[in-house]
């Protein structure tokens, strides 16, 4: 059986890990890249590259390099994000630039210069698959980030368009929308204002009463939903969807 290969953005954030985890435990071959230096608990046997996904031309170098070492990929996971949590009027150009520069703008070009290399998997009926890592934030948001809730839904819209425009070469294309996860992007944003009191423990709790599950996610239970939607021999009728991985928090009406 072929060796597969995944390349994940923002391998060393919570979620990012978590994936990189799951990926290395499946047996493929991965790559991770993160703005961030390589964590020293990075899984040894999986390759990590620091690259700067905001800037365009680091991430065209550093996919020359990956096209290079892997003819071929499988997956691709679009995982790095930014979060700047402020009121809309208090949120500047440049604030509103940086984050749609990683959360969006990014997952454009890594996906477009690692096209070639994920259009030969597919293309040899190997299965080649990108996912998306969105936000519930896409579907039903909150005060005081808007700039990170727009650029999640334009992920959601930038899933659909590619899922179409890439199905002739075989590349499945979804999405994966986490609600409240406990990673420290989450813990950071809990200063919003959207939450009562001050503890972080009774704000986690707070968040925790908002889902139907009763309970916060863990950064495992995502990486489970992005190795489906990446997996062909799980996901194959799939693309140009979104899965949401919310403990069921958009099922319930606000007003209850």
């Amino acid at each position: 059986m072929t060796k597969r290969t995944v390349l994940i953005t923002g391998a060393a954030g919570g979620i990012g890990r978590a994936i990189v985890a799951r990926f290395v435990e499946a047996g493929w071959e991965v790559i991770g890249w993160d703005k961030a230096p390589q964590p020293a608990d990075f899984p040894a046997q999986a390759h990590y590259q620091q690259v700067n996904l905001a800037d365009p031309a680091a991430i065209e170098t550093a996919g020359k390099k990956v096209r290079a070492a892997h003819p071929k990929l499988h997956a691709v996971v679009n995982n790095a994000a930014l979060q700047i949590a402020k009121p809309l009027l208090e949120t500047s150009v440049e604030e509103w630039d940086a984050v749609h520069a990683v959360n969006l703008r990014a997952a454009f070009l890594v996906s477009k210069t690692l096209f070639p290399a994920l259009r030969a998997a597919g293309e040899a009926g190997e299965g080649a698959a990108v996912v998306h890592v969105s936000s519930v934030h896409a579907i039903a948001t909150s005060a005081n980030i808007a700039a990170y809730a727009a650029s999640k839904g334009g992920l959601l819209a930038l899933t659909r368009a590619m899922a179409i425009e890439w199905a002739p070469y075989g590349i499945r294309v979804n999405a994966v929308l986490p609600g409240a996860v406990d990673t420290p992007m989450l813990r950071a944003g809990l200063a919003r204002g959207h939450l009562h009191g001050d503890a972080v423990e009774a704000q986690l709790a707070e968040l925790a009463r908002r889902t139907v599950n009763g309970r916060i996610g863990k950064p495992a239970e995502i990486a489970a939903a992005v190795y489906f939607l990446a997996d062909e021999s799980q996901s194959s009728f799939m693309t140009g969807q979104p899965l949401v991985v919310d403990g069921g928090a958009t099922a319930r009406l606000s007003t209850e």
